[in-house]
Formats: C-alpha cells, sequence, structure tokens
C-alpha cells in the first residue's frame, strides 16, 4: 500500500510535465473563444441590428424591408462573432469548416427542405413586389386579414375577430391578392331595392342625401345610385360612395350607409319588399268521400 501511494506523486508529475502545457493551452484558447464571442454578441450583434434598422428608416423602405435587414444583420452578426472568435483563439480553421458546413446545410434544405425554400422564395418576392405592406388589408382565397409582419416563410395576419393567421409565403405568392387599401380611393357599393309602386328619384334621392352626410365619404367622386337591375320583387338601386382606405374604415361606412338608409326610407314611406312568391290558379281535388256530420241524438 505505502508502494502504491508513493507512485502516485510521480505519475501526476509525469502527467503534468506531459500534458500540463497542453491544457493550459487548450483551457486559454477555450477561454479566449468563448469571452470574445459572449462580447462580439451581447455588444456587437445589438449594435449592428440597431444601426441596420436605423440606415433603413432613414431611406424610407417599408417596415417589412426593414425587418428583414435587421434579421438577416442579426443572422450575419451572430455567424461573424463566431468566426472573429475563432481567429482570436487561435484556430482559424473554423472558418473553412463553416464554408463547408454552409455548403452541407444547404444542400440538405434544397432536398429534405424544399417547402421552406419555397416560402423563403417566395417572401423575398413579396417583399421586393410590394403587393402589400404590414398594416394592408388584404383578401385571398376567400380569407382576408390585416397584415401585422412579413417574415422570409411566412406572414402574420389579424382577422377581425382579432384572431392570428400564419400564412406560408407560398399560398400568398401563387394567390391572388386583393389589396383594398393600395389606392388613394376605393368605392362602397351596397344594393338597395326598392317597390315597383315607389318613386325612383325619391328614392335615390334619399340615398345620395343619407351617403354626402356619413363622415369618412368623399365629395368627389360623388355619391351615385343608379337602377342596376330589376328583382322579381324590387327595383335594385345601387348605392355607390367613395373613401380613403388609409384614413376610413370601409365596413364601418358600408354598416353605417345601410342602416341610415333603411331609416330613412322607412321615414319616407318608401317601401322595402322582401323576395316572396306568389301562386295562381285553382286546385282540384277528387275521390275524396264527403264529410258527413253524425246525427243528433
Amino acid at each position: 500500500m505505502l508502494t502504491v501511494l508513493q507512485s502516485v506523486p510521480g505519475s501526476l508529475d509525469e502527467f503534468n510535465s506531459e500534458y500540463g502545457d497542453l491544457i493550459v493551452s487548450f483551457g486559454i484558447t477555450v477561454v479566449s473563444f468563448v469571452v470574445t464571442f459572449m462580447i462580439l454578441y451581447l455588444v456587437g450583434k445589438p449594435l449592428i441590428v440597431r444601426l441596420t434598422g436605423r440606415a433603413l428608416d432613414e431611406r424610407e423602405f417599408s417596415q417589412s424591408i426593414v425587418n428583414l435587414g435587421t434579421t438577416v444583420a442579426g443572422t450575419i452578426a451572430v455567424f461573424g462573432a463566431v468566426a472573429i472568435a475563432a481567429v482570436v483563439a487561435g484556430f482559424p480553421v473554423i472558418l473553412s469548416a463553416f464554408a463547408t458546413i454552409f455548403a452541407a446545410l444547404s444542400l440538405g434544405l434544397a432536398f429534405a427542405a424544399s417547402d421552406i425554400v419555397e416560402n423563403f422564395v417566395a417572401g423575398i418576392f413579396i417583399i421586393r413586389d410590394e403587393p402589400f405592406e404590414i398594416g394592408d388589408y388584404i383578401e385571398w382565397n376567400g380569407n382576408s386579414g390585416v397584415v401585422r409582419d412579413i417574415n422570409l416563410r411566412v406572414t402574420k395576419l389579424d382577422t377581425f375577430d382579432n384572431e392570428q393567421v400564419t400564412v406560408p409565403n407560398s399560398d400568398l405568392a401563387n394567390s391572388a391578392v386583393t389589396n383594398p387599401v393600395a389606392n388613394e380611393t376605393r368605392r362602397l357599393t351596397f344594393d338597395f331595392g326598392i317597390e315597383y309602386g315607389a318613386s325612383i328619384e325619391t328614392a335615390r334621392a334619399l340615398i345620395l342625401a343619407e351617403a354626402a352626410d356619413i363622415d369618412g365619404v368623399l365629395e368627389e367622386p360623388e355619391p351615385a345610385a343608379p337602377v342596376t337591375g330589376l328583382g322579381d320583387s324590387a327595383v335594385i338601386l345601387n348605392g355607390r360612395v367613395w373613401i380613403d382606405p388609409q384614413e376610413t374604415s370601409a365596413r364601418g361606412v358600408t354598416h353605417t350607409f345601410v342602416e341610415r338608409v333603411k331609416k330613412r326610407f322607412d321615414a319616407e314611406g318608401v317601401g322595402m319588399p322582401y323576395s316572396y312568391t306568389e301562386l295562381t290558379g285553382s286546385i282540384e281535388v277528387g275521390g275524396v268521400e264527403p264529410v258527413v256530420e253524425p246525427p243528433d241524438s
């Protein structure tokens, strides 16, 4: 037992003599890498992201492009921090390894994540072509919502029920997207049916009067109410008003327009008939025995 205990210090001295410098060197390298990376990550990344966002804002780019630019800048900052930390730590061979890793990842993504790549490319085209911007109300494939964020893979929208919808960019890029707020003016229409015996001129005057009195309705182009159809039980007047979609809610104006015209028609005695079907002629029933009342007892 004494012989074993006496041999341990000698073994430790031999191990320290043979590997001590290597362990110290490796420890210094690791510490240098971690410290350098953390400094660059905690200080450099926020600084680069902030400067990128400010530079894009000063050039009046859309919010979607600003978001994309800051995301890319943040990603580049992370990889840059790793590369610089590797050089400072003394193993720049990582730089060449990065190139190999990137090539492998690109090839893997192309085969294993084709949908992600498709959405990524679609996001770039959406940001470049600008069919819509953050804050726009859009409609596509029977869906609708207000754009809240445009990322490289998905676009996030809010519905009027305050529900968030996440849509892959490829769905929007490959669909016909309606942007009702893209232009300076927008026309709103609603069909009002009046009785055939009612005066078209009176009904039109009432529609135009109510339209002109609604907040947000533009004076030019002027409101209109042409006859656009003769229904089964009503003459159809198509009420038309114009608004600035950036300043006025289309649904709010439409709801107010319909309610006020209905109340005005009721007050002025202009009938708004509902659809009905009238059957004429006679019906003969045969082969039925008459009902005979029982005699009084």
